[in-house]
């Protein structure tokens, strides 16, 4: 049926210091293994770090807003529609959100548990998409280079919908890969099945991104071996209506309660405005990805140089095919697309590293087959920058943003460097297994100084959190009414509530008068007022009568989002009577 057999009797990983994958990489053992390292790198940070300014808060809101308003079809932030993307990741915070009991006054990481489930089904299902071509050595070696990946790491951390799309894509993918290795007689409807389902929750957590990727591999690997007729193996006309039936609902209820502005947004505004443009400043030319991939998918393009000679000797082998019709054609549209941010290529990192891993298990580790110096040292270069960028990081954020850095944060990024240095000897020496231990080891040093340390105890970019909790301590009521002005982030808007007010300097003074002249009935006010929108907002309240008024405190900070130093006054209601 596929290359399992051939990959077991070949996945030597015969280098020195190998020895410890005949122990881990036993395929009663290597799941778990996988599981408890997925875990490790992905939970530090997971509940210290505040919401992440902009997308992730607006994912979270809009969630929050559909478990208060118990409306799970149409998707809005605050007043505003948000048609962006279907409704699959907004279901799947709202079930985490309810598990938890917490309801609307649940915390950001309760909405990022699907993306953590997510990044955690990614490394297991890249070892299940290796098993098609080899056997549990080198599948446990893809799967732990995808667990250690910087890009997965972020966004495993992020309440948005990238790390389940990856997984529902690995789902797709590692069926579609066992049918067309037996595609000469093999019939397997249950692996059609996982494909149609994954195919389809994909599409509920990212629209068309899914179908794109599987549908150009697919129609490659079509070319490449000039039949179509083993696309029957895939039951196309019962998993097509299968798919139908379990997409379309969902998009029949939204095209009927929106009168069909949800796709007029969607697909006309969002899709095609990335394609044809930058949209949100996020435009770059062709290869930007490429480029970005070196840092951002982090180990894997070490040791994906390290296998380029082997791939260039084995070009012609299913897994080589396989994994070249996989990430050529959608990488290419990336490139392409006017639009560009480092997740869009996720979902072709697994294959990168499913296919490393094989090429690397099959070195026998002769004198001759060794990779040559040059790539060797270019392995070890790609492994040893990435590192010390982020060490440095560790270093520097704090006296940007004006506060002294994370001091355990700082020491643990250091000594990150001392298995990344025996790592990059190793790889220099063409020995790939032996360099995946302190590679990992590295890393998780690395992810717990930065999401465990040095960002929580960034305070000064923390402006949100801060921002809130001044508001509950001044405000004398268990639930103020806010109006904000200068400062629209929506990580404010998840954490302050969603009947927070953004608004002009002149209606946050009527805002806040609407109280003080009703004599004090009603909820209480507060008015969060940036300093560039002050002497708007005091002039306002001067006209009407109130020719002083003082900020109750101030609260100063950093916006990363603009780069600019900001400065609040809270102003009370109850203030305006004295």
């Amino acid at each position: 049926m596929s290359e399992t057999t051939a990959g077991q009797s070949t996945e030597a990983f015969a280098g020195p210091g190998a020895r410890w994958l005949r122990t881990v990489g036993h395929r009663g053992i290597a799941p778990l293994m996988l599981l408890a390292l997925s875990l490790a790198f992905f939970l530090p940070g997971l509940a210290q770090v505040p919401p992440l300014d902009r997308d992730e808060p607006r994912f979270a809101q809009a969630t929050k807003q559909m478990v208060e308003s118990r409306d799970f079809i149409d998707i809005r932030f605050q007043d505003e529609a948000r048609h962006k993307k279907p409704v699959g990741i907004y279901w799947l915070q709202s079930a985490a959100v309810e598990a938890s009991g917490l309801g609307s006054k649940a915390p950001i990481w309760v909405y990022r548990l699907p993306s953590q489930i997510g990044a955690i089904l990614a490394v297991l299902l890249t070892y299940w998409c290796t098993r098609a071509f080899a056997g549990p050595r080198a599948a446990f070696f893809a799967g732990a280079l995808v667990a250690g990946t910087l890009l997965l790491g972020v966004e495993a951390r992020l309440a948005k919908t990238d790390a389940m799309l990856l997984a529902t894509i690995l789902a797709a993918q590692g069926a579609l890969a066992r049918i067309w290795l037996d595609r000469e007689s093999g019939r397997h409807p249950r692996l059609a099945a996982v494909f149609w389902v994954a195919l389809a929750l994909s599409v509920l957590i990212k629209g068309p991104v899914g179908p794109m990727v599987v549908g150009l591999a697919l129609v490659a690997l079509c070319v490449v071996q000039r039949q179509l007729s083993w696309l029957k193996r895939l039951y196309p006309l019962k998993g097509g209506i299968a798919f139908a039936l379990m997409v379309l609902p969902w998009f029949v209820a939204i095209y009927l309660q929106t009168d069909g502005a949800f796709f007029d947004e969607a697909i006309g505004k969002d899709l095609l405005a990335k394609v044809g443009s930058g949209q949100e400043s996020h435009g770059a030319p062709p290869l930007t990805h490429l480029a970005a991939a070196l840092v951002t998918f982090w180990p894997l393009p070490a040791f994906a140089v390290l296998a380029l000679p082997m791939l260039m000797r084995s070009v012609k082998s299913p897994v080589v095919l396989f994994s070249l019709c996989w990430i050529l054609p959608s990488w290419a549209v990336f490139e392409l697309t006017a639009t560009k941010l480092p997740h869009y290529t996720l979902p072709l990192l697994p294959t990168i590293a499913l296919l490393a891993a094989v090429l690397l298990s099959r070195q026998s580790g002769d004198a001759e087959q060794m990779p040559s110096k040059a790539w060797r040292y270019a392995s070890a270069g790609l492994l040893a920058v990435p590192v010390a960028g982020v060490v440095v990081a560790n270093f520097a954020a704090g006296p940007v943003l004006g506060t002294w850095p994370s001091p355990p944060g700082a020491m643990i990024a250091v000594l990150a460097l001392l298995p990344a240095l025996a790592a990059m000897r190793r790889l220099a020496r063409g020995a790939a297994a032996a360099a995946l231990p302190p590679t990992l080891a590295a890393g998780l040093l690395l992810i717990v100084a930065t999401w465990g340390f040095t960002l929580p105890s960034l305070s000064p970019m923390w402006i949100s959190p801060r921002l809130a909790a001044e508001v509950g301590t001044v405000a004398g009521c268990a639930d103020p009414l806010v109006a904000n002005s200068g400062f629209n982030e929506p990580s404010y808007i998840f954490l302050q509530g969603t009947d927070t007010r953004p608004l002009s300097a002149a209606d946050t003074a009527a805002f806040l008068l609407e109280v003080s002249q009703a004599g004090g009935t009603g909820r209480c006010r507060i008015a969060v007022v940036e300093a560039r929108e002050e002497a708007a907002f005091l002039a306002a309240l001067a006209a009407s009568g109130r020719a002083k008024a003082v900020p109750a405190t101030r609260i100063q900070g950093f916006n990363i989002n603009g780069g600019k130093k900001l400065d609040f006054g809270i102003y009370r209601a109850t203030d305006l009577n004295e």
